[in-house]
């Protein structure tokens, strides 16, 4: 009962070709990171943000899987690629101005902490800065999913 489960989950290729682009995109953040940075740091298997967007590779393989399997036509195409449409414009646009505000008021509290010394003052925990994407790595993400979604089926 169990195995006829994982069998029809792993045989969904819509969903497995989403989770080869999310985990291609992460893999390729890790490395990068590493080579360009000289940072190995494992979070960035998991980690939101960089190059190249995992969510828009995700959502970009989920939306060509979809088209293959039922035709631009369908239902399924659609909700997909209305999906993708969200998850891209928030990627891009909310999500990195979340960590635009979230530098400035890491800045500003620096400022604050070496101008008036104050003992009073609450600790700030580490806001996380990268959250968002640049264009150019919404692109390449999206181009990686795209690539995916077509090689996998």
């Amino acid at each position: 009962m169990l195995s006829d489960f994982f069998r029809a989950l792993f045989g969904n290729r819509i969903l497995v070709s989403a989770g080869i682009a999310w985990f291609s995109a992460q893999f390729v953040k890790l490395l990068l990171n590493g080579f360009l940075n000289h940072e190995w740091r494992l979070e960035r298997l998991v980690g939101s943000g960089g190059m190249p967007s995992s969510h828009a590779a995700t959502v970009c393989a989920l939306v060509v899987a979809t088209g293959i399997d039922y035709g631009v036509g369908s239902f399924p195409f659609t909700i997909s690629f209305l999906l993708a449409v969200v998850v891209l414009h928030d990627a891009r646009g909310v999500r990195f101005e979340t960590g635009k505000q979230a530098e400035a008021i890491i800045n500003l509290y620096d400022f604050l902490d070496k101008t008036i010394n104050d003992p009073d003052l609450p600790e700030l925990d580490k806001l996380k800065v990268l959250v968002g994407h640049t264009p150019l790595q919404v692109v390449v993400g999206g181009a990686m999913g795209v690539l995916i979604g077509l090689w996998y089926h």
